[in-house]
């Protein structure tokens, strides 16, 4: 595990620059991590609880960009705790970095007293929102698993049939994106470009076949995400990736919100291009809600702490326009996705 860690983390580092997510700054982060420096690893730490530790409760985490590499945020009144800092000066044995959060390395439970001594404390570790270098909210996902067709009414406008089971397709690590990031798309061997706003499910426990009615209970939270889509490549064969899995194309975040705020199937959805709301719908109108997807989806695979769902797009997509009104994405467009309680995810093509 921890050698695909390091591996990860250094393919992340070249794919980031490759599609303007990271700056040069971010990379070398990135480099000091792999190479053990700059902040934990992963795996026990000390203070670690024996055995299962509750996940988080009403609190909203991000992954921002320090000099130390990707660290831990948590949305707090009086900005972002900068979890790293905090920890570095107050020692609690909590986790500095979000992975292992969902990975429960370290003490999970401690997150709770370091955001209170941070916040009594005469030094400041607090950073504001405008001024947080953001990175994805999950960097290191085993399997990033996506949902097709998930929505009647995007199903009517591009004429197909009802799915009797969820469809399923992936993307790679190498589509992450974040908030504020970019996608160069001008780059690409493509020309139809379309934006997909999507509620994204981030597990939190090992789920094996399990039932409906237990599924919401292994997720760690919720976030933002766009299935940024290559139409031309998408529809060049029956099989999706080649159009979905592109460097970048998978921007999440900026916040992961615990699963205990949140109801996944209500929650209003929106996709915005350049100010002009393109997407507005509500996630009640799933054709397979979270716990019918987290269930079906463990039937056939085991999903892991940190391990994404990318729930399906309403209507809306360009894709969905007649001919003669399909605009596709270019260089120069800012795209934000939407979704009540989890804030707005900002990307700009370029």
């Amino acid at each position: 595990m921890q050698g695909n860690r390091r591996s990860f983390l250094k393919a992340t580092g070249l794919a980031a620059a490759a599609v303007g997510l990271a700056t040069p700054q971010l990379a070398e982060a990135q480099g000091k991590k792999a190479r053990g420096q700059g902040g934990p690893m992963g795996g026990p730490q000390g203070g670690q609880p024996p055995g299962p530790q509750p996940m988080p409760k009403n609190m909203t985490f991000a992954t921002i960009i320090t000099d130390q590499g990707p660290g831990l945020g948590i949305k707090t009144e009086k900005g972002i705790l900068d979890v790293m800092k905090a920890e570095a000066a107050l020692r609690t044995g909590a986790p500095v970095t979000l992975d292992d959060v969902v990975q429960q390395n370290g003490n999970v439970g401690a997150l709770q007293s370091l955001v209170q001594k941070a916040n009594g404390s005469k030094k400041s570790f607090f950073i504001q929102e405008q001024d947080a270098k953001f990175g994805p909210c999950v960097l290191n996902p085993e399997k990033i698993v996506c949902i097709g067709l998930n929505y009647k009414a995007h199903l009517d406008e591009v004429n197909e049939k009802a799915p009797k089971v969820p469809i399923l397709f992936n993307k790679y690590n190498s589509a992450l994106n974040t908030h504020g990031g970019t996608v160069a798309v001008s780059k690409e061997k493509a020309q139809q470009f379309d934006y997909e706003a999507e509620l994204v499910v981030v597990m939190g426990k090992e789920a094996r076949d399990v039932s409906e009615a237990d599924a919401l209970s292994y997720v760690f939270g919720y976030c933002n995400g766009n299935d940024l889509s290559a139409r031309d490549l998408q529809n060049a064969t029956s099989q999706w990736m080649v159009g979905k899995t592109g460097d970048g194309w998978g921007p999440i975040g900026p916040w992961l919100v615990s699963g205990d705020q949140i109801d996944p199937e209500n929650l209003k959805i929106e996709c915005i291009v350049n100010g002009e709301t393109r997407q507005s719908s509500n996630t009640k109108l799933m054709i397979f809600g979270v716990k019918q997807l987290v269930s079906y989806i463990s039937k056939y695979m085991t999903l892991r702490p940190g391990d994404i769902i990318f729930t399906g797009t309403p209507n809306g997509v360009i894709l969905g326009y007649p001919k003669e009104k399909q605009v596709w994405l270019k260089a120069g467009d800012k795209v934000t996705t939407r979704i009540e309680k989890l804030g707005d995810l900002n990307f700009t093509l370029t």
